[in-house]
């Protein structure tokens, strides 16, 4: 068991698939209220550990320990329960209200579930976490009339029910412009505020997409952890230089990221 203060502890994981190396000897822990950034290129590694992280997978070697249960020794059905992992290639179909999807986080299902009904806990919490994440005026709103931004802070919300420790994101500006980013971003700012001990761990490869309350990072290179730790130590020109293969100049204001090619 890990202790009760980490979220998440990978040590020495190696994953190879058709005998192919995808990540090798990658280590990593993550405490309660920490965000987290895995960043690297294309290929780089980032999916295949959140898939481990959200106990989507196990790994070829080493120990992965997911809210203090190792993968190997639980039911990945009933721990994946416990992660709120947003993905924001949803495969809804239906045209469910943002609230009725919301709800769907309650029993881990695309649909709703039929013959289940919410409570009324259940009910007032689901609007609390629409509010937060600054979709009230879309609560009664239909899926399909969403725009990908509102999809997203919705899928947040519904990660967001069954009061996850830990909430998985996998490139959640996906596809949105200008305005959807940064609504998403402000949005998981007010999220850290409101949830002091939620753990988060986020893949990108565009550092402006990463909200200022991160506080670590990660910088995978062909399947190697190349850098890990508090941002300010990891976050700097030379190593994403080497991340990306390619020579940036890194600056931050007001707590964001912003990147050049350094000439």
């Amino acid at each position: 068991m890990a202790p009760a203060h980490e979220v998440l502890r990978v040590a020495d994981v190696d994953v190879v698939r058709d005998g192919t190396p995808i990540l090798r000897e990658v280590s990593l822990t993550v405490r309660p209220g920490e965000h987290w950034a895995l960043l690297g290129a294309n290929g780089a590694g980032k999916s295949t550990l959140l898939t481990l992280l959200g106990a989507l997978g196990h790994p070829t070697r080493g120990t992965v320990q997911v809210l203090g249960r190792t993968l190997g020794r639980v039911d990945l059905r009933e721990l994946r329960s416990a992660v709120g992992h947003v993905d924001p290639r949803h495969p809804l179909r239906s045209p469910l209200r943002v609230r009725d999807v919301v709800l769907t986080g309650l029993t881990n299902s695309i649909e709703p579930v039929p013959r289940w009904s919410p409570t009324s806990e259940q009910l007032a919490l689901a609007d609390r976490l629409i509010d937060t994440l600054g979709m009230t005026a879309k609560a009664d709103a239909r899926w399909p009339t969403l725009s990908q931004g509102q999809r997203g802070r919705t899928l947040i919300a519904r990660a967001l029910m069954p009061r996850p420790q830990l909430l998985l994101l996998d490139e959640p500006a996906t596809g949105l412009d200008l305005a959807g980013r940064e609504q998403l971003i402000d949005s998981l700012d007010t999220l850290r505020k409101a949830h002091p001990t939620l753990a988060t761990v986020l893949v990108t490869h565009h550092l402006e997409e990463l909200p200022p309350g991160t506080t670590h990072a990660l910088l995978l290179r062909e399947g190697r952890t190349l850098a890990q730790g508090p941002v300010d130590s990891v976050l700097t020109s030379d190593q994403l230089s080497r991340c990306f293969d390619h020579s940036v100049r890194l600056s931050r204001t007001e707590g964001r990221w912003t990147v050049r090619t350094r000439r």
